[in-house]
């Protein structure tokens, strides 16, 4: 069984543990998240399936939407609602204007030093686990993209955004450095990702759906198909001997392709077509396979 389900990630539950919960249910050798939630955090997990993990790193590398509520006057070492208070401030001459002006600062391009509960790396080992040591180190600002980060909700000391952002950007950080530009300190309460890559929460399924679906064997209706892994990017079609020799690992000219990037590979036509991978046209204009499903 191959393809992908959208998980509504419920709050308090890691990612891992969301993917053998899906795992066990599907009864799938590999699942893999493409791009974790705090257990924090709920909404939009895309969990691979079968062929759909040969394309999990393109969801990776997709961009993200989320909604987060953000607590004004409190800061928290982790940046967020399961970490330990580290200060209380009060909350004053804090108002709508104010907020706009505030949040120029992280909206475009932007340099963002990770949190220390965050998953990136130091020499092989997520910074979150030296955080439950107690060590801290050193870390480089990153250089990360904010689309869209617009007020939905303010109410007092209590804050909603709505963020469209690239990968590797970090809400927590952000709600962090916005309290300490503001005076008054700040850190995420809740938080829901409404969109990751291709899709958004039409596509959610619960875990209640997921076991209502193994008990009526039905799971493959939870399942999206493969193909959507990469949706979003232009489709190239092959016959005869383009198809042959592009299965074949050669680049080849296809009449109307893109004139550059990555593009979704369909043997047949734009009507009928079957889904065999990914490629990326080449500086000659040759399409190039990158990833294919070989059957």
């Amino acid at each position: 069984m191959s393809g992908v389900i959208v998980l509504d990630k419920p709050a308090g539950m890691s990612s891992s543990d969301a993917v053998q919960r899906v795992k066990r249910a599907f009864n799938a050798r590999k699942v893999g998240h493409t791009g974790s939630l705090d257990p924090l955090a709920t909404g939009v997990l895309p969990l691979c399936l079968g062929d759909a993990t040969k394309f999990s790193q393109y969801l990776l590398n997709s961009d993200k939407r989320y909604l987060a509520h953000v607590r004004l006057g409190i800061s928290t070492d982790s940046g967020d609602a399961d970490g330990e208070v580290l200060q209380e401030r009060e909350v004053k001459g804090v108002d709508r204007a104010r907020l706009e002006d505030a949040l120029d600062a992280f909206r475009g391009e932007i340099e963002q030093v990770p949190s220390m509960f965050s998953a990136v790396k130091h020499h092989g080992k997520p910074l979150y686990k030296l955080a439950r040591l107690g060590i801290e180190i050193e870390r480089e600002a990153r250089p990360v993209t904010v689309y869209h980060n617009e007020i939905v909700a303010f109410e007092g000391t209590r804050l909603s955004l709505d963020l469209h952002c690239s990968k590797g950007t970090y809400v927590r950080t952000i709600a962090h450095d916005l309290g300490e530009a503001l005076g008054c300190g700040a850190h995420v309460d809740a938080l829901r990702r409404t969109q990751a890559g291709p899709y958004g929460e039409d596509d959610l399924a619960t875990l209640e759906d997921v076991e209502t679906a193994r008990l009526e064997h039905r799971l493959d209706d939870l399942l999206r198909p493969v193909a959507s892994t990469v949706g979003q990017w232009p489709e190239v079609a092959l016959t005869g001997a383009p198809a042959f020799y592009l299965k074949q690992g050669q680049p080849v000219l296809v009449p109307h392709a893109p004139t550059t990037g990555w593009v979704r590979l369909v043997e047949g036509t734009d009507t009928e077509g079957t889904f065999i991978g990914v490629g990326e046209i080449l500086d000659d204009g040759r399409v190039a396979p990158r990833r294919l499903i070989v059957k």
